[in-house]
């Protein structure tokens, strides 16, 4: 009997155990959540940093990718430092007053370690703000130094002075230019049909001088010839002028062997045959 009560009371004080451990461990996991929602977090994407603003005003420090717990009373903008192309249109002059249309695409990326200063100073609508305005600028200084036949045929170094002018103007805003490239120039319909003129008058121009080349070259032949053929007949008539039996000799190669019916009286044979006795 002392046994039987032994035992219960051991099963008791292990459940009474095992009761309180599940209960410490509700508690725990109570407390842990309580902490994580009184202590918020930020996770920052990838190719992104974090600006921290604390009742408006921005931080200093910038927030990498990943998890991070940050003040309750902290917020933070994502900022994308990722490379971004924009292509855009510029109307400008050439600087003979032409209008020309120069569509240019830029690859750019806001520099991580000013992102918080790019913020403060701009705002998060940096492409239409500043950099936009730069590239117009750009184009019209640039293509204002160059004809429109120069753009054209100078295009890389129209490019450069495009990119190291947008360079120059966001050198202080915390954008970095990767790269440039002008897609296309658009020209006024009249110029167009100057310059296509242009290229027919300049093929055809071309075209007559190799003909010129060809006439020349056909009469210096021909004239070569000529004098070929007049040296070999004087050479055969001084031949002839010096050896007369090279006329009967010829005459015989051209006879065709049949003489004729009858001869006149006054007429002789063309052949000097001698009869030895």
């Amino acid at each position: 009997m002392d046994l039987d009560i032994l035992l219960n009371l051991c099963s008791k004080n292990m459940f009474i155990t095992k009761t309180k451990w599940i209960f410490f461990g509700l508690i725990f996991f109570l407390f842990f959540i309580i902490l994580i929602a009184l202590s918020p977090f930020a996770i920052v994407s990838a190719g992104h940093r974090g600006v921290i603003t604390r009742f408006g005003a921005v931080d200093n420090n910038i927030l990498e990718e990943g998890f991070h717990v940050i003040n309750p009373i902290d917020s933070v903008h994502q900022m994308d430092v990722r490379t971004k192309k924009i292509e855009t249109d510029a109307d400008s002059a050439s600087r003979d007053l032409q209008s020309v249309n120069t569509t240019v695409a830029v690859n750019y990326h806001v520099n991580p370690l000013e992102v918080n200063r790019l913020f403060q100073e701009v705002g998060e609508d940096y492409e239409f703000s500043i950099i936009s305005p730069a590239i117009q600028e750009s184009v019209k200084a640039a293509t204002a130094k160059f004809t429109a036949e120069e753009l054209i045929a100078k295009r890389a170094e129209v490019n450069e002075i495009i990119r190291t002018n947008i360079e120059k103007r966001l050198s202080g805003n915390h954008i970095i230019i990767d790269d440039l490239s002008i897609v296309n120039f658009s020209f006024s319909e009249e110029f167009n049909a100057a310059i296509e003129s242009k290229q027919t008058a300049e093929q055809d121009a071309l075209r007559a001088a190799n003909d010129l080349k060809r006439i020349e070259l056909e009469a210096q032949q021909t004239i070569v010839q000529a004098k070929a053929e007049a040296e070999s007949i004087r050479i055969q008539a001084e031949a002839l002028k010096s050896n007369p039996e090279l006329i009967q000799l010829e005459a015989v190669r051209k006879w065709n062997g049949v003489l004729p019916n009858y001869l006149g009286s006054n007429v002789l044979p063309f052949l000097n045959i001698t009869t030895e006795e």
